[in-house]
């Protein structure tokens, strides 16, 4: 698989089967995606793989707060500005018809769509998952670093025929994950990251990009 397959493929998968992915394939991937750019070569990022019972407990843990109604942590990042302004808040709003809608679940079923939406702490039935931390007394560069690094991982992941899916809602319960995981003080849960096979019995809708135009200025051509 090219470059331009992997990224082309790449997309945010929300139903896995429960086919083991080996540690050994992973092990691959996360080697190379170290070569991924960072400012300075800070390597900001600290990624926690976890399968088998330890991922499990994170999913029960999960799972047993949504099913209480206890609220989610207090959150130690922002994921969205308070008011998303043109053409952020409008692109948010297509993202959000285009998956319900495919699922035949309109937009005044708040209930449907939560029910939808919490299939994320069960890493829609992955087998593995990556839990990326970052320290908390880093800024906005390493922050975009990590970043590059998990667009990086993804794209392997697709070269070695896995899916994956980014995941901000982990942060919503990063208690519970470092319940299970113990992370040093000073980490911070940027994201998960669900990691296995697709399911092709699941219906994926795949949302739209923006054309070339509305987002790319080019100079001097």
């Amino acid at each position: 698989m090219d470059v331009y397959e992997a990224v082309s493929s790449r997309r945010a998968v929300r139903g896995f089967t429960d086919r083991h992915v080996p540690k050994e394939l992973l092990e691959r991937v996360l080697c190379a995606a170290a070569w991924a750019p960072s400012g300075s070569n800070l390597q900001p990022w600290r990624p926690y793989v976890v399968t088998g019972d330890p991922l499990a407990e994170i999913k029960t843990r999960a799972g047993g707060r949504l099913a209480a109604g206890e609220p989610w942590d207090e959150p130690e990042y922002k994921q969205y500005p308070p008011a998303l302004r043109s053409p952020y808040h409008e692109r948010r709003s297509a993202f959000g018809e285009q998956r319900y809608g495919a699922l035949g679940i309109p937009h005044e079923n708040v209930e449907a769509r939560q029910r939808v939406a919490s299939a994320n702490w069960d890493c829609f039935g992955a087998p593995a998952a990556v839990f990326c931390y970052i320290d908390c007394d880093l800024g906005p560069a390493q922050w975009s670093d990590a970043g590059m690094y998990l667009q990086t991982v993804m794209l392997l992941l697709r070269a070695e025929g896995l899916h994956s899916c980014p995941q901000m809602a982990w942060a919503k319960f990063h208690s519970s994950v470092a319940e299970v995981l113990s992370p040093p003080e000073e980490l911070m849960l940027f994201c998960g990251m669900s990691i296995g096979h697709e399911d092709a019995a699941v219906d994926h809708a795949r949302t739209d990009r923006a054309p070339l135009e509305e987002t790319v200025v080019f100079v001097g051509y």
